[in-house]
């Protein structure tokens, strides 16, 4: 019955663990504590800039606290494997009791007679306690290779929150100018729609009235139609561009936010080094080919992890002993052992586990040969693109002043009764429509810069965030990474 509150114990522990979850609370407790983070992020008080939308995604953006907390976790795991070389430490008390003495009875091997009468060398109430140290050294080299592998993980776990951070930052650089173009565009947008519908209704009731031909209206119906599609597509395709942002800065969608529009500009930004160096800048900053690198230093740590374990073992032991048995001489004493053991099959199991890892190993160096080549392969493809979009954008910018100028003409022939009304409303959705492409390009061509650094892997910031960095300050080193370090690649030898 003594060990009847150990047993309910357990067994209340036991029956806690097999309580199935309660999905209603699980849901409502991770929907709670969603909003709480999402609360606790700094407020949006003024017009948001580009860099402070890179920043808020930094800080707030879930993947990239994924990885954060991922590389804290490996870092911690780093300190708690440094830990695998420390000897064993082990301290024991005892203590003894029964109910008579114990006794015992001798015989002779040679006349087979009991040879004294039944003695005892041990007290019925005793003490025992020893403190002892020991010491595998296979184990103490293995812990130096576990030590590397976590150093080895922790520089892969930072390899992929890089990738993530690039990938977050180029997200950011898209959504924001669509987001821009958005903005601009909306009220355009609503008056060219609002342009397309009434002259279409004027064509319908022109039609109707069939006192002029009908292939000119029909034609002419059909080239509002196709302004109208393009206007709803634009639409479709900017809509979301605001949600897309606002969800990049881990802001909640119906949180209402504005940009910082710009002047409209048709600069187009340099290119950061020749298309060598930026071969060059790519291949030494890529994440996905440094994470490579060092899946090949953890498959060296795996070969001698195999070769430490295939031999002996050794173990040394030291400790200090205690008896109270008054019976003993010596109740005090100091002990020292050493032990040799060997599983000798795994002088067998090595061979097979080393061809494995070297197996492996070939792997990694085909996958580095496929990932070099389609690094070099995007690489020029970013800089193609966005040589070309800035082409495009060019020809966009000429045509939007030429479309301008066909405006101001049309507008003062239609003053001049020189113009139909018809072909002032074609050419006043045309000039819209035309800005509004204008925009778009130009949203298109920084998202193609953005590609081209995503390409590079570049994302080497000088300066470190965590969760007490204010926003506005980290905006600030981000524009100045952005202006002035990002625009001149370094000479990498």
């Amino acid at each position: 019955m003594k060990y009847l509150p150990l047993l309910l114990l357990l067994t209340s522990c036991a029956s806690h663990i097999d309580e199935p979850l309660n999905m209603v609370d699980e849901a409502k407790f991770a929907q709670q504590e969603l909003q709480d983070y999402l609360a606790s992020a700094e407020p949006v008080v003024k017009p948001i800039t580009l860099y402070e939308a890179m920043a808020r995604a930094l800080k707030y953006n879930l993947d990239d606290l994924v990885e954060r907390r991922e590389t804290e976790y490996l870092m911690l795991r780093q300190d708690l494997a440094k830990t695998g070389i420390w000897p064993t430490l082990t301290a024991a008390l005892g203590f003894s009791n029964r109910n008579n003495e114990a006794g015992s009875r001798s015989r002779s091997l040679l006349s087979g007679n009991e040879s004294l009468e039944p003695s005892t060398s041990t007290d019925k109430d005793y003490i025992t306690g020893d403190l002892t140290l020991s010491w595998n050294l296979i184990d103490v080299a293995l812990g130096l290779v576990g030590s590397d592998e976590s150093k080895i993980q922790l520089e892969i776990a930072r390899e992929n929150r890089r990738k993530v951070i690039n990938r977050i930052i180029e997200d950011v650089r898209t959504a924001y100018w669509r987001t821009i173009s958005a903005e601009r565009s909306y009220r355009k947008l609503l008056e060219l729609e609002a342009l397309a519908q009434e002259a279409l209704q004027r064509a319908y009731t022109l039609e109707q009235t069939k006192k002029v031909a009908l292939l000119p209206i029909l034609t002419y119906q059909l080239e509002l139609l196709k302004i109208q599609s393009q206007v709803q597509k634009i639409q479709r395709e900017l809509l979301l561009a605001k949600y897309q942002l606002a969800a990049l800065m881990d802001l909640p969608p119906s949180t209402k936010y504005r940009l910082e529009i710009p002047e409209r500009s048709s600069i187009v930004p340099l290119l950061p080094g020749s298309v060598k160096r930026m071969v060059r800048t790519a291949l030494y900053y890529r994440s996905e080919l440094r994470e490579l690198l060092y899946q090949k230093k953890l498959n060296h740590a795996q070969l001698d992890r195999a070769f430490l374990e295939s031999l002996p073992t050794f173990n040394l032991m030291f400790g200090t002993n205690y008896n109270s048995n008054s019976y003993l001489y010596n109740d005090q004493w100091y002990g020292f052992s050493s032990q040799v053991s060997w599983d000798l099959l795994s002088v067998f199991k090595y061979p097979l586990r080393k061809k494995t890892i070297i197996a492996e190993e070939k792997v990694i160096d085909a996958r580095k040969k496929a990932l070099v080549m389609a690094v070099m392969t995007q690489v020029h493809v970013a800089r193609a693109r966005f040589i070309r979009v800035s082409q495009e954008l060019n020809t966009i910018k000429q045509t939007y002043d030429v479309q301008s100028r066909v405006l101001d003409l049309t507008e003062a022939g239609y003053k001049s009764s020189l113009v139909s009304e018809q072909k002032l409303v074609k050419e006043k959705m045309n000039y819209i429509l035309t800005e509004i492409n204008y925009d778009s390009a130009y949203s298109e061509m920084q998202n193609a810069y953005a590609n081209i650094f995503a390409s590079m892997g570049l994302d080497n910031y000088e300066f470190n965030f965590n969760d007490q960095t204010s926003i506005y300050s980290l905006a600030e080193d981000l524009e100045t990474f952005w202006t002035e370090r990002a625009l001149v690649l370094r000479q990498i030898r």
